[in-house]
């Protein structure tokens, strides 16, 4: 899988578990010793990055001696690396969302030719329910690959009676991806010839190709080790809550329109419906970055209707020097552009919110003085003596690195970051009056996303633990 969030051995698990430090070691130097010996000395390169790490990945499968190989592709899936595995058992098509542009079209017909590009002859494979042209060109390009093609049944169907399955990722969009899960498993199971694997049940025949280009396969009755994997399924950084006393990280590495619409929808759920604090004294973050060929202003208005009352922008270093954080380092980006896109999302957040004024209730309305209409004054000024108990959307701010943005919005009172330098840190004057309002609130909920790397920079900082 790919990316990872903190180490790079997160990419090839077995058994869940991330490969142990001397596997990897020994295995990189294995896989690259006998690339450097055999690459053309007319074109003498190694493979990139993400290649590499996926020659690598098949070759600790083989030596491991794998059951079974869960393969997620990288970016697309037609030109993509791992398609080159001739013969899978079974293939799947997750919901289609508009990313990677430059890479795979700017439309969502263009992005699931690219994803079709992983159907293979014979073999079956299963999608989710997708919009109507998208979906006709997975049909198209199952069809050119004489590849059976099947939609999964909503996860609905797979539930006997009252009894809602559990799931253990959070947000409605998991439900989709636990349906695909349930078809692929079966399909794998059933090829190893596992027996009670679950009935079929009948798909009435009015609703099997209902106006669907595609036939729905058959919901089957789950058994309790489907049912356990399900509600004990773990992935961090997406739909993840960390309560660290008074403040809660909510962390979800969404960064496409329809993965930010979800965010918002599981945030507002988890965290907005919570009870108020008895003193009401609640202060709501943002923390935000993007990296790529992304549509910064397109994410951030989506952002807008959860009223956070501060915006912090950094780049996804964790410090300032990444030297001695390679795991976390991308090299094809510098400091300064990271820090030049922070500043534009910036400039677009307080563009956003001016935009706002006059139609939210969390906004104050112009000041009337002596008779006179005048305009609201600067939220820096607002931050300052604020007019409400509950402290007002307010100006967005840029740090260079996660750990200073990190120790700011903790102001000392998450137990696993040092508060920030008495002096000199935060020379803004709206980063300190948002101190006093940080250091007071009964509950500060921070909700981070953007970038699966941002995420992941996050995690390193508030559990240690994932870096060991």
């Amino acid at each position: 899988s790919s990316p990872h969030l903190v180490q790079v051995r997160e990419r090839i698990r077995i058994n869940g578990q991330p490969i142990s430090k001397d596997l990897f070691n020994k295995y990189f130097w294995l896989v690259y010793n006998r690339l450097e010996e055999t690459k053309d000395p007319a074109h003498a390169s190694m493979p990139a990055y993400f290649r590499f790490l996926t020659i690598m990945a098949f070759h600790v499968f083989l030596q491991e001696k794998v059951d079974l190989a869960v393969v997620e592709v990288g970016i697309g899936g037609t030109y993509d690396c791992t398609n080159i595995i001739r013969a899978p058992v079974v293939c799947g098509v997750s919901s289609l969302g508009i990313d990677h542009t430059s890479i795979l079209g700017d439309t969502m017909e263009k992005i699931a030719w690219q994803k079709g590009g992983i159907f293979k002859p014979g073999v079956p494979a299963f999608t989710v329910a997708q919009p109507e042209r998208p979906l006709e060109v997975l049909r198209e390009r199952a069809q050119e690959r004489e590849c059976p093609l099947y939609l999964c049944p909503e996860l609905d169907d797979f539930e006997e009676g009252c009894r809602e399955l559990e799931l253990g990722l959070a947000g409605a969009h998991q439900r989709s991806n636990a349906a695909l899960a349930l078809q692929l498993a079966r399909t794998w199971l059933q090829r190893r010839g596992c027996q009670g694997i679950g009935e079929l049940k009948e798909v009435p025949p009015s609703t099997e190709l209902l106006g669907r280009p595609v036939p729905l396969a058959p919901a089957f009755q789950l058994t309790d080790a489907m049912i356990q994997g399900l509600r004990d399924t773990e992935w961090l950084g997406r739909t993840q809550v960390l309560s660290h006393g008074p403040v809660t990280w909510y962390l979800d590495g969404a960064h496409t329109t329809s993965s930010i619409q979800a965010c918002v929808r599981w945030f507002r759920q988890v965290a907005l419906n919570q009870d108020k604090p008895h003193d009401g004294s609640e202060v709501r973050v943002l923390l935000f970055n993007a990296t790529g060929d992304r549509d910064m202003a397109a994410l951030l208005k989506l952002l807008v209707p959860c009223h956070f009352d501060y915006a912090v922008f950094c780049p996804n270093f964790t410090e300032v020097s990444v030297a001695n954080n390679a795991d976390q380092q991308n090299f094809n980006v510098t400091l300064e552009n990271a820090l030049t896109r922070c500043l534009e999302n910036q400039r677009t957040w307080t563009r956003l919110l001016d935009e706002k004024v006059g139609q939210d209730p969390w906004l104050p309305s112009p000041l009337r003085v002596g008779g006179l209409l005048q305009p609201a004054p600067a939220r820096a000024s607002l931050l300052l003596v604020p007019p409400a108990p509950r402290p007002l959307n307010s100006p967005a701010l840029v740090f260079p690195c996660l750990a200073q943005a990190l120790r700011w919005v903790a102001q000392g009172r998450d137990p696993h970051l040092a508060a920030p330098a008495a002096s000199g840190a935060h020379p803004h004057p709206a980063a300190s009056s948002g101190a006093v309002l940080l250091r007071e609130a009964a509950a500060v909920r921070v909700l981070v996303t953007g970038s699966l790397h941002l995420v992941g920079g996050v995690l390193r900082l508030l559990d240690p633990a994932l870096s060991q």
